[in-house]
């Protein structure tokens, strides 16, 4: 079968090569998956780079842990789905439900497990989901990581509630998400970027108020004039050692700053008096559950979520997938179809 592989020792998109394996049967307790769609994350681009948690990768592995396909065998013993039931792969294969333990980190998809970006792949019974059927296969592909992480953030752990003000940062993948799920629930969401046309963009999927962070650089003001001083119950908090002391001036008292991302820096000082002054919450946000996942589809079933999907790429062309999941004009997720 067709892959995509990520080669030892791998420190830069060059280590990202074609290649064949042989096509496997199910053992007991597995599903085989026809893969027909796979997307994007910050996280892959680490992966690639060598720079993801445990370092450069030690073996020949599959990336990408986002896919959707349709189950093509299943093992001895699967009762869960059957054979034509379309399916997503959950992010963490050995988090079915309750709270994370730092072991279940060794079972998640495109490190150090093998990932979606393969003509099939081998999963746990347990560890797939199916997905609203009003979502194609390429919508369905964005849900394992970002949808569920903007998920487990507002809802599972955060307990959002109508008229609650949630602040995005960026127009990325979860911070989408987010704002989609905030419309969902009856609150109100703010989504900040340097961009205009993606804050024009954002509004018309329904948010609240837009800020340019280029142009208003003191956003968090920005945020707490909009919010009447109130500031935001939630932040989607995306960036790190740039963001997240003005994620906290940002903060309503007793509000919570969900930590997803670390795209400008990780290590970071800000002001602990402030921090504890407003009483707030860092809730450090990891994916989610299985049980996430199917209470997410739920919603999103009921609501007729639609994610965006900015851009589809032929499986030919990955690496050009990943170079524009780096870019300026990401809105969204980037697809890679299989």
């Amino acid at each position: 079968m067709r892959v995509w592989e990520i080669e030892p020792g791998s420190k830069s998109l060059d280590g990202l090569k074609r290649g064949e394996r042989v096509d496997a049967k199910p053992g007991p307790g597995q599903v085989k998956v026809r893969v027909r769609a796979a997307s994007l994350n910050a996280r892959d681009q680490g992966v690639v780079r060598g720079v993801y948690r445990g370092g450069p990768m030690t073996r020949p592995t599959v990336p990408l842990s986002d896919g959707a396909g349709e189950v093509a065998e299943i093992g001895p013993g699967v009762r869960r789905v059957a054979v034509g039931d379309k399916v997503c792969g959950i992010f963490c294969q050995g988090w079915i439900d309750g709270t994370f333990a730092p072991e279940m980190g060794e079972t998640t998809l495109g490190s150090p497990l093998d990932g979606m970006l393969a003509e099939y792949a081998m999963l746990r019974e347990d560890g797939v989901v199916k997905f609203p059927a009003h979502l194609s296969f390429e919508q369905a592909a964005t849900l394992p990581c970002a949808a569920v992480t903007a998920w487990n953030g507002l809802m599972a752990r955060g307990r959002l509630e109508a008229g609650q003000w949630v602040l995005a940062l960026g127009t990325g993948g979860v911070s989408v998400f987010a704002l989609q799920i905030a419309k969902a629930a009856g609150a109100r969401c703010i989504i900040t970027s340097s961009s205009d046309d993606k804050l024009s963009r954002a509004t018309k999927m329904g948010a609240d108020a837009v800020v340019n962070y280029k142009t208003t650089p003191d956003w968090e003001k920005e945020v707490l004039r909009i919010t009447g001083g109130h500031g935001a119950d939630h932040v989607i908090e995306v960036g790190g050692a740039g963001t997240l002391a003005k994620s906290v001036a940002a903060v309503a008292t007793c509000g919570q700053i969900h930590q997803i991302g670390f795209l400008s820096g990780r290590e970071t000082p800000f002001d602990l008096s402030a921090f504890v002054g407003k009483r707030a919450v860092l809730n450090g946000t990891f994916v989610g559950s299985r049980a996430m996942f199917e209470h997410m589809n739920a919603a999103f079933d009921t609501n007729k979520v639609v994610p965006v999907v900015d851009k589809v790429f032929p499986f030919d062309k990955a690496r050009q997938a990943y170079e524009y999941q780096r870019s300026a004009s990401l809105f969204g997720k980037v697809v890679i179809a299989v």
